[in-house]
């Protein structure tokens, strides 16, 4: 019989999504220019136009995505669910509606799901970045989805 759960490794190199509603991209564009020396050890992705600001304004690379509300953090879902995105930076307001509110919620879902770091201030995203594990492997533990599946294939 399988395994309840199945081990996940974070390497070393951090594979990070940066995230930003419209009213929170600047700081979240500071704190990258703040972080320069972390960041750019670590492969980046991001949303639209969140991305395209932070390799703009830091000349950090950063692979894009679409933007948020045209799908963009659906997509870094499925990249967690496919096993490239670690860890996620995501500096949201909660201070105003969004659009695409179900999308941000899919996504702190399924980083929950996946066990996925998953900074929403800059406070905690400070705190992850200055973490020794920035610099280790890091071994955690998930669902196996699998067994699952399975296990529910035989009760239908």
């Amino acid at each position: 019989m399988a395994k309840d759960y199945i081990t996940f490794t974070i390497n070393e190199k951090k594979d990070i999504a940066l995230i930003a509603h419209d009213n929170e991209k600047p700081k979240l564009i500071q704190w990258c220019k703040d972080n320069y020396g972390i960041l750019k050890q670590h492969n980046l992705y991001g949303t639209g136009t969140t991305s395209r600001m932070i390799a703009d304004q830091t000349g950090l690379r950063i692979k894009a995505y679409n933007s948020g509300p045209l799908g963009g953090d659906q997509q870094i879902g499925a990249k967690i669910v496919e096993g490239v995105i670690d860890f996620i930076i995501f500096f949201s307001d909660p201070l105003t509606a969004q659009p695409h509110d179900p999308d941000v919620k899919a996504l702190m879902r399924i980083a929950q799901v996946y066990d996925i770091p998953m900074a929403i201030n800059k406070a905690t995203a400070d705190f992850m970045l200055q973490s020794r594990l920035m610099d280790e492997k890091y071994d955690h533990e998930v669902i196996n989805f699998r067994k699952s599946v399975e296990e529910r294939a035989e009760t239908l």
